[in-house]
């Protein structure tokens, strides 16, 4: 028998689903998203689908120009560096350096973010104070800075960027979240539930941790971005992980000594670095639009 239904009932779209119709409705947010799951997938099975090792040296194509130039050749796509190896395979292995690496310090930056900025926006008095002084002194540091601070007393090796980016990214979600729980707790919605013998935790959970989401979002989608290039700054100024690794800013660094003779062993990884922050800030710059648009 079939169901049919006697009343006509409009179905409400989520928040989530009215952002996301916002989010299609512009052509670059949807490319860019595009461009960062290509990034995504590439750090993922790069090394699975890489013609060659990232160390693998062919002496007889030292500095093969790419293969649309007139003495190119189709096995080596992206040309060869100084040693002869493969700069596609290179940037394929390199991918989970750079942005998988990025992917991960964001990841543990926004968690540990996330619990430090509940504590200090739900706390009161001078504990509060403390804190949000703090990191307003850390804050008037670039990122970038306080990374390079970081990455000199911790010495360099992947690891130490792993500390040294995430320790510079930090200050930055924990003050989001502060700022935004510290707004939230004086609206009147969150009085009402707390007369109504709502405790903290509760309060957190069902009231105030729902309304947070859309700063943390964007504040972690431009937080990608950044450290995206921190990671590859380290890796150039050599305090990042050291050669042979195929982490694109260390690529652009051993390019440099050949920029003239072979420009595509700096210009190659210089484009990879150039599309994966590009991609993230369309996402991030697509995402702060649409949920403008739908709280408006």
């Amino acid at each position: 028998m079939a169901n049919t239904s006697l009343y006509h009932e409009d179905k409400i779209p989520s928040p989530w689903h009215q952002i996301w119709r916002h989010y299609q409705s512009r052509p670059s947010a949807v490319v860019g998203l595009w461009a960062l799951l290509l990034v995504v997938f590439l750090s993922l099975f790069g090394p699975l689908i890489a013609p060659f090792s990232a160390e693998q040296q062919a002496t007889e194509h030292l500095l093969a120009p790419p293969s649309w130039f007139a003495d190119g050749s189709v096995d080596y796509f992206l040309g060869t560096d100084a040693l002869g190896r493969d700069l596609l395979s290179r940037l394929l292995h390199g991918a989970h350096l750079t942005f998988g690496y990025a992917a991960l310090i964001v990841w543990v930056a926004l968690c540990l973010g996330f619990v430090i900025g509940t504590l200090s926006g739900a706390s009161k008095g001078l504990q509060s104070s403390v804190l949000g002084h703090l990191l307003d002194a850390l804050l008037s540091l670039p990122s970038l800075l306080l990374a390079l601070l970081f990455a000199a007393v911790l010495g360099p090796g992947a690891h130490n960027v792993f500390w040294a980016v995430g320790l510079a990214l930090l200050p930055g979600f924990v003050r989001v979240v502060h700022n935004a729980i510290h707004e939230e707790m004086q609206k009147e919605y969150v009085m009402a539930a707390r007369l109504d013998g709502a405790s903290r935790w509760q309060l957190l959970r069902y009231v105030i941790w729902p309304n947070i989401t859309d700063p943390v979002v964007v504040h972690t989608t431009l937080a990608f971005s950044t450290a995206i290039l921190d990671i590859a700054v380290l890796g150039f100024l050599s305090l990042g992980t050291q050669a042979p690794s195929p982490e694109w800013g260390s690529m652009v660094r051993e390019g440099t000594n050949n920029v003239l003779s072979a420009p595509w062993t700096v210009t190659m990884p210089g484009l990879a670095i150039l599309f994966s922050v590009l991609a993230t800030n369309l996402v991030g710059d697509g995402l702060r639009q649409a949920i403008a648009e739908e709280r408006g």
